[in-house]
């Protein structure tokens, strides 16, 4: 989840120079001019399309001017005139750049996407010259070679080194052939970023279920209120309608009885960006697959996975798929269990039939309820979005002591709330935006991200301003939003990752970022407080009556806590798989994505058919738009931490334990990048993680040593178009 910027197409800015006044001409940007706001946050209300890419240009026109003022010194290169210097370089491009991308993922426009398009291309090809500056490098490397010889702290130390091993993976030691070919490669990436999540965007939005009244058995009141206001909205007075938003779809899958239309609109949902139109990803991840691949070579790198993981905790490609292969064997057995277990009551139903991956959710509920005496939809109640942002304020001042204050600032959407975050003495810490709804324009999912980074200016902080971006459903009718069980916890983990750069206090820009298999810890373990009883009492309270959620609800949740988990993490890891096989492809050839797929999921894992991977390729924004290509492994290593963490409060006797609290934070939270990953989870936990803490939160804890019954990872092979087959997972290293 890490979360860059632009205008409107050239013709249209030289049209609007020939034809504007010269007031227009002269409009005052609020991107490139102070800030006169409260708390320093950006000024939304103030903020067009049309800022950004005049913005852009004049960011990267400083830039530019501030690396040749270091390359330009004829001073002897020092720790303070080159890599601080750096360090300290491109903040107002940066600035400008984090605005663009966290609006062009929560409130995109036509406009913004054509600024998004024009802009990164050229966002890349001017990092690409500034990490391929021979003379920037060579100065770079002086201080490196003589670093332990000039006396710097650990901080600086380890600034030193990562932004001379930032510049040897970004091309600077390659001749200039290869340096030109890697920024081609990098351009064209950029671009098809933009195009894929457009694709991905525009399926979203295109896709409407209508049904009439007698359509509706078993969907709850706030389901069909919910349906026939979007009916209203689109001009379809009388039905109701879902979309693929997961607000709507996941509700209608859980209680709709009709299996006839369950089946039409999950399709629907896995064939985005699969339809051989004009918002197809087939051939975008072909070319992905191919660019990705030469820049590995390019680099010195056997694939693209090899290249990425080098630089995480897992260090190595066959790291990541061993823990992969571990959890994979107990978490299929696990979810084989589970589907005979729902086959069974749908058997009942459909006799002559075999339970599929659209039948899950509707069955799984109906065996929650009757094993488990636990309808989700009778937790709702308790469970409004008030309450649950509540329960999260209620958590973060009784571990760290922070409060948050409700206060009235510039936003970028009338749904936006703000909110100051006062530490345990009542200083400054930040201020955090949350935006809960779906909307058109806003991308699927949730995210946490920056739009003013922590960071140091004269020796002073300078506070962040954090945004929590969700896609929660809008009330319905005089009703608050109600949360589900999965909304609940998405809100208490984006909230952590808004607690990681709260808390973040580092003197340096370049050390801010962690590795992205330590990244999910933070919000992560925030999961773990959700539904445990002591938090329940403290936040789940009737809408109407505000009594507290009755004891016989809180025993249900807790003895279903580990109902259902073969087939979440089973979805998760074959995700996970899918990602690493495709980015461990050797030598590129064309591949049909479909099959490919099919292949390393079904045929040589076995996944069960009535599951899909919870990301299909053609719709998998974290590995082709999002950051997180070769990693969405990242959430499955960060698990081990975040489970072993929690143990730590557990291992105390109290949850809420003050002095472990404040331990994760000063000694993980509050660090940035500053250390590696595993150093700083080490000198909180004072060991190594226990991957039995991860097993026996998601109930797969085996009665005997788990045996990988998958043949060596080598020996895969995956079928191209053209008939061949190739490697697509690396040596052993």
């Amino acid at each position: 989840m890490r979360p860059v910027s632009l205008l409107i197409a050239s013709i249209l800015l030289t049209m609007s120079f020939t034809s504007c006044s010269k007031k227009q001409v002269e409009e005052r940007n609020p991107l490139t001019t102070e800030w006169n706001t409260p708390y320093g946050v950006p000024p939304f209300d103030q903020i067009k399309p049309r800022h950004f890419m005049p913005a852009l240009q004049h960011g990267m026109s400083l830039h530019n001017a501030q690396i040749d003022a270091i390359t330009s010194n004829n001073s002897p290169a020092t720790f303070e005139n080159v890599i601080e210097a750096y360090d300290r370089s491109g903040e107002e491009l940066a600035q400008t750049s984090l605005i663009l991308e966290m609006l062009c993922a929560a409130e995109s426009s036509d406009e913004l996407r054509e600024v998004e398009e024009e802009a990164m291309p050229l966002l890349s090809q001017h990092d690409d010259r500034i990490l391929m500056n021979d003379r920037l490098f060579q100065k770079i490397k002086t201080v490196y070679d003589e670093r332990h010889s000039l006396n710097l702290d650990a901080e600086q130390l380890r600034l030193t080194e990562k932004i001379y091993d930032e510049f040897v993976r970004s091309g600077a030691l390659l001749d200039a052939d290869k340096k030109q070919r890697l920024q081609d490669i990098n351009g064209e990436l950029a671009s098809l970023s933009v195009k894929y999540a457009a694709n991905l965007l525009a399926e979203n939005n295109a896709y409407v279920l209508l049904l009439e009244s007698d359509e509706l058995q078993g969907l709850t009141s706030d389901i069909r209120d919910r349906a026939r206001i979007k009916a209203n909205e689109i001009g379809k007075d009388g039905k109701y309608a879902f979309t693929l938003h997961r607000g709507s779809i996941f509700p209608f899958l859980t209680y709709s009885s009709n299996r006839e239309r369950r089946e039409e609109i999950y399709k629907a949902y896995l064939q985005r960006c699969n339809n051989d139109d004009e918002h197809d990803n087939k051939q975008l991840i072909n070319d992905f697959i191919r660019l990705r691949t030469e820049k590995a070579h390019l680099l010195g790198y056997k694939s693209y996975a090899d290249y990425v993981i080098a630089d995480q905790m897992a260090a190595t490609t066959s790291a990541a798929y061993k823990l992969l292969r571990e959890v994979w064997t107990p978490a299929l057995d696990k979810a084989q269990e589970e589907y005979d277990e729902l086959n069974t009551l749908f058997k009942k139903d459909f006799p002559d039939s075999e339970m599929q991956s659209w039948d899950w959710w509707y069955y799984a509920n109906k065996v929650r309820k009757n094993k488990f005496a636990l309808d989700e939809d009778a937790l709702r109640p308790y469970l409004s979005l008030d309450n649950v942002k509540s329960g999260i304020f209620f958590l973060a001042n009784r571990l760290y002591g922070i409060t948050f204050r409700p206060v009235n600032l510039p936003a970028y959407h009338k749904d936006v709330s703000a909110y100051e975050v006062l530490d345990v003495d009542q200083h400054h810490l930040g201020i955090l935006y949350f935006d809960f709804f779906t909307r058109e324009g806003k991308s699927q999912g949730a995210w946490c991200g920056n739009y003013v980074e922590q960071g140091f200016n004269e020796g002073e902080i300078t506070p962040p301003v954090v945004a929590v971006v969700t896609n929660f459903n809008r009330p319905a009718y005089a009703n608050p939003a109600f949360l589900s069980i999965d909304d609940t916890q998405t809100l208490f983990h984006e909230f952590g990752h808004a607690l990681h750069f709260l808390f973040q206090k580092v003197k340096y820009r370049g050390l801010s970022e962690v590795e992205g298999d330590f990244v999910e810890l933070p919000s992560q373990v925030m999961e773990n407080w959700a539904f445990e009883p002591e938090m329940l009492r403290q936040y789940a309270f009737h809408y109407s009556s505000h009594a507290p959620m009755p004891d016989y609800l809180i025993r249900s949740i807790n003895n279903s806590r580990l109902f259902n988990q073969g087939f979440q993490f089973t979805e998760l890891i074959a995700a996970a798989l899918a990602d690493l096989d495709l980015h461990s492809v050797k030598e590129y050839h064309p591949f049909d994505v479909n099959e490919y797929e099919k292949n390393a999921l079904r045929m040589r894992r076995g996944l069960i058919s009535a599951i899909e991977p919870r990301y299909r390729y053609t719709y998998f924004s974290h590995i082709f738009d999002g950051g997180y290509s070769a990693g969405y492994y990242f959430y499955i290593w960060a698990e081990v931490l975040d489970k072993d963490a929690f143990e730590a409060f557990r291992e105390s006797g109290d949850l809420f334990n003050r002095n472990v609290a404040e331990r994760f934070r000063q000694r993980l939270l509050s660090k940035g990048g500053s250390q590696n990953g595993m150093t700083l989870y080490r000198d909180f936990r004072g060991k190594d993680p226990d991957k039995d803490a991860l097993l026996k939160a998601r109930g797969l804890m085996p009665s005997a040593p788990v045996v990988d019954s998958l043949p060596p990872i080598d020996s895969l092979e995956v079928p191209m178009m053209d008939g061949r087959y190739t490697l697509n997972t690396p040596q052993q290293q």
